[in-house]
């Protein structure tokens, strides 16, 4: 696959990096590497002449564009130590001799499949990122005590080495929804046509390049057929990020060498750097104890999660009221859906992943989930009529006790419609921060800085009942022990803007309708 960021997902985690879409090239398809190539050495090497060269003025930009990105990275020199070896002052780290490094490097070597060669470039990556980078490796570790376990079950079903894992580091820095400036997407980092090419499927709800286990098992498809190609795992590293293409040519250009470090310098100038990052992203969490690195506690295990297959569409903000799900868990688990939205198509098998926990709620109480979905799509606003515009806009200033449901019902307007006006992320807000909101409310009475509160429901005032909450509670499962009593009635009457506020043991009170 033809990806033009990889080790800079490295930095991601200390540099912060920017996804915005801001290409709109198209990459050309990738051909059939069967036709392009042959195992057989003869074919290999000594037909050149039949081969039909190709100009691809797509791919050269895309390459001028990689090159730019690469310059402004943290990370530009890190690469450039592979490519002036002789120039190298290595860093002093007394926690690593370079004799030690070379013993500890061999021990790799030999329990892996790949060619780990003691070199001074390699050397310095591995110093870099542990004299700076020691921080950002805790959050990796931390992510991958999740990720690995997914990982590790697709590598051995492939017969892949298990320590290929750490190419999702390389790539992504373990995050799911990461996207890169010519559209690479993923934990895997697959551009949209070679995604397509492993039936990953990309549509406005869903992008299954974003899916853990689909992009999982896509990754292992390719690089299951790149080692058929190449017969060498360091070769396929190579062609995972420049393409078999550029790989097969310094082959070519290195008299047949088949070994890596022999071919690096025809290598393109990012693939150079690409696989000494990957070995030492490998070395640093091999031997994360020997260098004091500690994984943060993990806040959820792969082994503490299952999956549903869904049976009508469901929005994140249905299952967070009624089961009490942060949302954030939510999009954390299930990073594929890109609107938080779970579509329900014929022919189509989507699913929910959950924490196991909340499985069980899930199941035992599907019906009455999908029926309090369709009654809150009932009482969606419908379309405006033709000629009718909504210019009104307000700037929302966030308060204390702010979260977007509560600001989003104020409005009456939904979360993804204030999401989308502001490019969040995240239903994460901050105190001050500013909001642009088109509120649909006529009793709201707004301007450009400022607006009225609805006006709410008297309280009740007869008798009531007192419920205790239990633990698992959500306010949609109580509102089911109470004849005609709905989720919004117990919220009105209790002053709750927030389910977070539900904990075990507080006091609610239930009228009676």
């Amino acid at each position: 696959m033809r990806k033009l960021v990889p080790i800079l997902f490295l930095v991601v985690s200390c540099f912060g990096y920017s996804q915005s879409k801001t290409d709109t090239l198209q990459p050309q398809k990738i051909e059939d590497t069967k036709e392009l190539f042959s195992t057989n050495d003869t074919l290999f090497f000594k037909k050149a002449d039949s081969l039909t060269l190709k100009v691809h003025k797509e791919a050269t930009l895309i390459d001028s564009l990689w090159l730019n990105e690469l310059i402004k990275s943290p990370l530009y020199d890190t690469i450039q130590y592979v490519l002036r070896d002789d120039e190298l002052v290595i860093d002093e780290l007394q926690e690593l001799p370079t004799e030690l490094l070379k013993e500890r490097l061999e021990v790799l070597d030999n329990k892996t499949p790949f060619h780990i060669e003691y070199n001074k470039s390699l050397e310095q990556v591995i110093k870099t990122y542990l004299k700076r980078r020691k921080s950002a490796f805790s959050n990796l570790m931390e992510r991958a005590r999740y990720y690995f376990p997914m990982f590790e079950e697709q590598l051995d079903k492939y017969d892949i080495p298990l320590e290929m894992k750490y190419l999702a580091i390389v790539e992504s820095a373990l995050k799911p929804r990461a996207r890169s400036r010519v559209g690479a997407k993923g934990l895997w980092q697959f551009m949209y046509q070679t995604g397509k090419q492993f039936d990953l499927n990309v549509s406005s709800y869903v992008d299954e390049r974003s899916d853990p286990y689909r992009a999982t098992e896509a990754a292992c498809k390719y690089l299951s057929s790149l080692y058929k190609i190449f017969g060498d795992w360091d070769l396929a590293l190579a062609a995972y990020n420049s393409g078999p293409g550029n790989v097969n040519k310094a082959i070519r250009r290195s008299g047949g060498s088949k070994n890596y470090w022999n071919i690096r310098h025809n290598l393109p100038r990012e693939t150079a750097g690409y696989v000494p990052a990957f070995y030492a992203t490998l070395y640093i969490f091999e031997y994360a104890n020997e260098h004091n690195i500690k994984s943060k506690e993990s806040a959820l295990n792969y082994f503490e999660t299952d999956t549903v297959q869904i049976k009508r569409q469901l929005t994140f903000e249905q299952i967070y009221e009624t089961l009490n799900i942060d949302i954030e868990v939510l999009q954390y688990l299930n990073p594929q859906y890109k609107l938080d939205i779970i579509p329900f198509i014929k022919g189509k098998n989507y699913t929910l992943t959950l924490p196991v926990k909340d499985i069980g709620n899930f199941v035992s109480n599907e019906q009455q989930i999908y029926a309090y979905a369709s009654a809150e799509e009932a009482k969606r606003e419908k379309p405006l009529p033709e000629y009718v515009e909504m210019n009104d806009r307000i700037l929302y200033r966030v308060k204390s006790g702010d979260y977007l449901g509560k600001i989003a019902d104020r409005y009456g307007v939904s979360v993804s419609k204030i999401k989308q006006w502001n490019n969040m992320r995240s239903t994460r807000l901050r105190i001050g921060q500013r909001l642009t909101i088109y509120p649909r409310k006529l009793n709201v009475s707004v301007t450009s800085t400022s607006s009225k509160a609805p006006t709410k429901k008297a309280v009740p005032t007869g008798p009531f009942t007192t419920y205790t909450v239990k633990s698992g509670d959500s306010l949609w499962l109580i509102a089911k022990n109470f004849e005609n009593v709905s989720l919004q009635d117990i919220k009105e009457w209790n002053n709750i803007w927030s389910v977070k506020s539900l904990k075990p043991g507080t006091k609610l009170k239930i009228f009676k309708k």
